[in-house]
């Protein structure tokens, strides 16, 4: 929220369909009684004229500016997203007049190479603003340098606050905020809070306001950590912060010692806010209450996805008599008492918490299935502001402000009285005229839908039970609901697998095959995961892979909502490739086709994922239970230590054979850990780590090498004998790329993966051939990744 004046408003949120833009609409009671939404033409909320190109986390504003003539500049707004922060400046153009309308104006943008933790204005200065990395590099911003350029947007700098940080945790980086001084900042991490001294620019002192072992005596919060921050009160030496069970009142002039504590009793809260007491009850008449309302506070506690949140009031001790030793007392000691029990703050109005209500809301949330959450059905609040005032008709309370899922922008009115006020909801709790469109749980576009939107929800048991670890506990109750049936296996199908698994040196089916086999079947660049599960597949069990693949002629049975529909899988070509019974090219062939047409009995799939098969491989074993009691999860238990395993393979094989040019060489006669032999005709792998995973030091994710780490294949060489125009089959481009590429030609005829005779070219076809190949060296010689890439394989 940003005020124009005492009778107009500007609230702003995320709109688009990536919540990419800043949208806003004006609030108005100029010439109205009641709060009038003003927006831009057609009812559609105004918007900035650019695009973010990244999801909105953040919008923070600030007041001040001025002007006169065409525009009056009101404040200025910064939006932050994953890796940037943009900043805007808030004007009102043609002010007084009938085209007045409020404007953003662009005045520039930061990437980082981080990501953006928090970022928040200077309260001392107003074009000033403080940003804060997960790597815990904190940079500060003036708007004053841009102030004269006409060509907006520009690309700002920065100036880099050096830290020192001991103590906190890598990547654990909470918020940011100014203290008393422009030059003393305030930042947070999951376990400390320290205050950074930078008053001196050439060197900063830290020090800690908070540390998390301050909970240690409560035996509740051994893994506890900070995860909420803010400011106190425009002084500037007051701080919360809250834990996973408390919330904490800071002072910096007196660190490590809070000033006051509450166990605050919600689930994860995430917002908090502090406000004085006088801005929740506006004008009271009750003059008992006034000096309370004077030098009260209430810090705002909650969670947006529970829609829990709590006042905590707190101020000094009461007044006392002149004269009094409690008098004479608090002239030198300024302490602080928490006032009263935490009371709720129900941001939802309309919700009525009787008995029998409450009663009705725990029923529908047990019936819902496991995998729904129930505040998925709900309506929710995304964002609300707080106004008071006399213009705003808040006496005796506060008006609130709310953005909904639904995309309704509702007004609140909340009354502070001892006594219950019986008030009709209708005048209460008012709709606002304006909906906003782009609220981020709808489904939205740049254009107004004309079609009825239908929803289905999916049940997917399984894989919620893979992602929390218990999908053998979902198969167990499925097995017991389903009768018992055996399943009768196809002759032609085991025939067919096995004869595939032959093909890439499965001899013996149910085994896994070696891995000198598996190296020296990898063509194109392959993931350690890749490998594993590629050979993973190829150890099952010959019955589940029959469960594990179809035809399109099984396949024609399923219905979804009595209608057939449309169900393509990957198509598993006649041919021996490899990996096994993935990666593979989708069949053109779809099982919603006329009866006329024949779909054949050629195999698709896998149908089955593979967790799903070896959890069942388990049960075949009857070592499941154990397994999950041990290693957790056992699919992935065995996935990670298969991957393991080629990875240490490939890792020995590499140290321990070296040719004379200082290549690299992969003994195939054995797949055991030992140190393998070198040979002559052993074949080339190198490891190869794409710039992606290698240019990031702080990722956002723990890097799991199994997924970051390639093998690869470099090609045997040609005898240098063998002139270039004698060569006029697919070997000609061996020499075009260090990786060893394999060709699956395709059929002319039929447009799909078959084995075909090796193809030739014609010397007028390598003639031209000739001339694009030179061309492409020459493009591969400037190409400094390129470059780079080969020496990583020599090295």
């Amino acid at each position: 929220m940003l005020r124009c004046n005492e009778d107009e408003i500007l609230l702003f949120f995320p709109v688009g369909e990536n919540s990419d833009l800043v949208g806003f609409v004006k609030l108005s009671k100029r010439k109205f009684k009641i709060p009038v939404v003003i927006a831009d033409t057609g009812g559609d909320v105004f918007r900035a004229e650019e695009s973010l190109n990244s999801r909105i986390l953040q919008i923070s504003v600030t007041s001040g500016g001025g002007g006169s003539g065409k525009s009056f500049v009101v404040g200025f707004l910064l939006a932050s997203t994953l890796y940037s922060v943009d900043w805007f400046r808030v004007e009102i153009s043609n002010p007084g007049s009938d085209l007045e309308r409020p404007v953003l104006v662009h005045l520039g943008k930061r990437h980082f190479s981080h990501i953006v933790v928090h970022s928040c204005w200077n309260p001392h200065w107003a074009k000033e603003s403080l940003v804060l990395l997960k790597n815990g590099e904190l940079f500060l911003f003036h708007l004053e340098s841009i102030a004269a350029i006409d060509k907006l947007p520009v690309k700002l700098e920065g100036t880099k606050v050096s830290v020192a940080w001991e103590g906190c945790k890598e990547g654990g980086w909470l918020s940011c905020d100014f203290s008393w001084h422009p030059r003393i900042f305030i930042v947070a991490c999951f376990n400390v809070v320290y205050m950074v001294d930078w008053r001196l620019e050439n060197s900063s002192g830290i020090s800690v306001l908070a540390n998390i072992e301050m909970f240690d005596l409560n035996h509740l919060v051994r893994n506890d950590r900070f995860i909420a921050f803010c400011k106190a009160g425009s002084d500037g030496f007051r701080f919360c912060v809250v834990t996973e069970y408390h919330l904490c009142l800071l002072d910096i002039r007196k660190p490590l010692m809070p000033a006051l504590q509450w166990v605050h009793h919600l689930n994860n809260p995430r917002y908090i806010n502090v406000f004085k007491l006088s801005e929740l009850r506006t004008n009271s008449t009750e003059e008992q209450y006034k000096w309370a309302s004077e030098s009260g506070f209430a810090i705002l506690l909650g969670s947006f996805w529970d829609c829990e949140f709590n006042l905590f009031c707190y101020g000094p001790s009461l007044p006392t008599p002149y004269g009094s030793v409690a008098s004479r007392v608090s002239s030198f000691c300024n302490s602080l008492y928490a006032w009263e029990l935490p009371s709720e703050l129900c941001l939802l109005g309309n919700r009525c918490n009787c008995g029998n209500c409450l009663l009705k809301e725990d029923c529908y949330k047990t019936m819902l299935p496991e995998w729904i959450d129930w505040r998925q059905k709900e309506e929710l609040v995304l964002g609300f502001c707080i106004i008071s005032g006399d213009t705003w008709d808040c006496s005796e309370g506060f008006t609130l402000i709310r953005l909904v899922t639904s995309g309704r922008l509702e007004l609140q009115r909340y009354f502070a009285s001892w006594d219950f006020i019986s008030v009709k909801p209708e005048e209460s709790r008012k709709r606002l005229s304006s909906q906003i469109e782009d609220s981020r749980l709808r489904a939205v576009s740049n254009q107004k839908y004309k079609f009825p939107r239908r929803f289905k929800y999916l049940r997917l048991e399984y894989l919620h039970g893979y992602i929390y670890g218990d999908l053998s506990n979902v198969l167990i109750k499925k097995m017991q609901n389903i009768p018992s049936r055996t399943i009768s296996p196809t002759q032609d199908r085991r025939e067919l697998i096995s004869e595939m698994l032959r093909s890439v040196g499965v001899h013996q089916v149910g085994s896994s095959p070696d891995l000198a086999n598996v190296f020296s079947e990898i063509g194109s660049p392959m993931s350690i995961r890749e490998i594993g599960s590629s050979r993973m597949w190829a150890g099952l069990p010959l019955d589940l892979l029959q469960m594990a693949f179809s035809n399109y002629a099984e396949l024609a049975e399923v219905l979804l909502d009595q209608k057939k529909i449309g169900i393509q899988f990957l198509d598993v070509p006649n041919s021996s490739q490899f990996p096994l019974f993935f990666l593979r090219k989708p069949c053109n062939l779809s099982n919603k086709l006329p009866q006329n047409v024949q779909q054949g009995d050629g195999l698709v799939g896998p149908v089955l994922p593979l967790p799903l098969l070896l959890t069942f491989d388990d049960f075949d074993m009857g070592n499941h239970n154990s397994d999950l009691e041990e290693n957790g999860y056992s699919s992935d238990y065995r996935l990670t230590h298969q991957c393991n395993e080629v990875l240490e393979v490939a890792n020995v094989s590499l140290e321990s054979c070296c040719d004379i040019n200082g290549n690299h060489n992969v003994s195939l006669a054995d797949e055991r850990k030992e140190k393998m032999e070198c040979t002559k005709e052993s074949r080339t792998l190198f490891f190869y780590k794409p710039g992606a995973f290698s240019d990031q030091q702080d990722e956002p994710f723990v890097e799991d090498k199994t997924f970051s780490t390639f093998l690869s294949k470099v090609h045997e060489k040609k005898s240098t004998s063998i002139s270039m125009k004698k060569r006029f089959g697919l070997e000609a481009f061996d020499d075009l790329c260090p990786v060893q590429v394999k060709f699956t030609p395709l059929s002319r005829e039929k447009d799909s993966l078959v084995d075909s005779s090796p193809i030739e070219f014609s010397s007028e076809e390598m003639t031209q051939y000739n001339k694009l190949r030179n061309q492409f060296l020459l493009w591969q010689k400037d190409l400094k990744p390129y470059q780079d890439f080969c020496k990583a394989i020599q090295k």
